[in-house]
């Protein structure tokens, strides 16, 4: 027998009236309540879907579970979107009605601690089983509730996994762990779902263990397998406004603990401004991510942050040409596979950032040369580095 959706709502409305959680057995008796009857299977699929409501992510649930599944996205009740690593699909799932979808986001929200309603029609937040939240609620979204979750990896990749995978060209291997032993200062670029964080989480435990690597993040997504990684993640505002504290706060807080690498997980605001000045004051082998459509993007990128931190746009380029080494850029292919698209030398040409491509990787995986190979040839000799 399939319940209708005026019965569910009644079930749950009688199992609300007590702080217990959803059971088969209090769930059998609400529905003999209303004067029905069913199987124990039917009663324990009814009591999976209540959890799921009251204490999961309702009818996600599934799709979060599911092996490979880096993006859920919900754009109405009849609207869901799963990305598992190879471009997005529709997804076979579906909401009663824009009331569900709304009550998700808020629970969602508030689970987190965050506040999501007419007054505050948006949130971003870290879910507990670290899971991104991002909600938008109508007006500001007229069409209804939007809803998207960032999922982190169950596992942590190394390069030999992201090379098994086609993501990095076996020849490019020992170039990127070049980059990391030399300890250049470098930029994962790349723009939404390329893989950037995944990428500088297997750089990462290419450094030596020896070091300490003090994490700065808006959420914690970076799993290294690095035996001494200190995290520091950012807080946003409590509902009254107070409280906040921003990666600038923290990059700044990581500069007296001692670091031997900072690790910016996304550079994105006015934390630039201090990660800059770390890199020019000694701190070698800085690392971060950084959204940009390709590496020659990046100068205008970092520009645009530093203006808007309040640098002169001169500021922003003598800092960032002195402190930037190489950047590596992501990229998706024709097919929507994650790929590394080329490693790209900084360089400061009449006092002004620019980037210079030194390996490029085409759709084929086939690796060539570029004007800056014998530069980055040269940084990792330096750095004592020869792959």
């Amino acid at each position: 027998m399939r319940l209708d959706d005026a019965m569910i709502d009644r079930v749950r409305s009688a199992l609300a009236l007590t702080a217990e959680p959803p059971s088969p057995a209090r769930v059998a008796a609400a529905l003999r309540a209303e004067g029905t009857v069913l199987g124990d299977s039917a009663v324990l699929e009814v009591t999976e879907a209540l959890r799921a409501e009251i204490s999961g992510a309702g009818p996600l649930d599934p799709l979060l579970r599911e092996p490979g599944v880096t993006d859920v996205l919900v754009n109405g009740p009849s609207e869901v979107w799963v990305d598992r690593g190879d471009g997005l699909q529709r997804a076979p799932v579906r909401f009663r009605d824009e009331a569900a979808v709304r009550r998700l986001a808020g629970r969602l929200a508030a689970s987190a601690g965050r506040r999501l309603d007419d007054a505050q029609p948006y949130v971003d937040a870290r879910l507990a089983g670290g899971a991104r939240l991002h909600a938008v609620l109508p007006p500001v979204s007229p069409a209804g509730t939007v809803i998207s979750l960032r999922v982190p990896s169950a596992r942590t990749f190394g390069l030999p996994d992201l090379v098994d995978a086609g993501t990095v060209p076996a020849g490019v291997e020992p170039w990127l762990t070049g980059v990391v032993r030399a300890r250049l200062a470098f930029l994962v670029t790349g723009g939404t779902g390329t893989g950037k964080t995944t990428v500088l989480g297997a750089l990462l435990a290419r450094c030596d263990p020896g070091e300490r690597l003090v994490l700065v993040e808006d959420a914690g997504e970076l799993r290294p397998d690095h035996p001494h990684v200190v995290r520091l993640e950012a807080r946003a505002a409590n509902v009254e406004g107070a409280g906040r504290v921003g990666l600038d706060v923290l990059v700044r807080q990581a500069l007296r603990m001692r670091p031997d690498r900072i690790v910016v997980g996304e550079v994105r605001g006015a934390e630039v401004v201090d990660l800059l000045a770390a890199l020019n004051t000694g701190h070698e082998g800085g690392c971060g991510t950084l959204h940009a459509n390709s590496a020659e993007d990046v100068p205008a990128r970092l520009e645009a942050l530093g203006i808007a931190a309040g640098l002169r746009r001169e500021a922003v380029h003598a800092q960032a040409g002195a402190a930037l080494d190489a950047v590596v850029h992501l990229r998706r292919d024709s097919a929507r596979r994650r790929r590394l698209a080329q490693i790209d030398v900084a360089r400061s040409r009449s006092g002004w950032l620019e980037m210079v491509p030194a390996l490029r990787v085409g759709d084929d995986g086939e690796v060539t040369r570029g004007a800056g190979f014998e530069r980055l040839a040269g940084r990792l000799a330096r750095g004592g580095w020869a792959p």
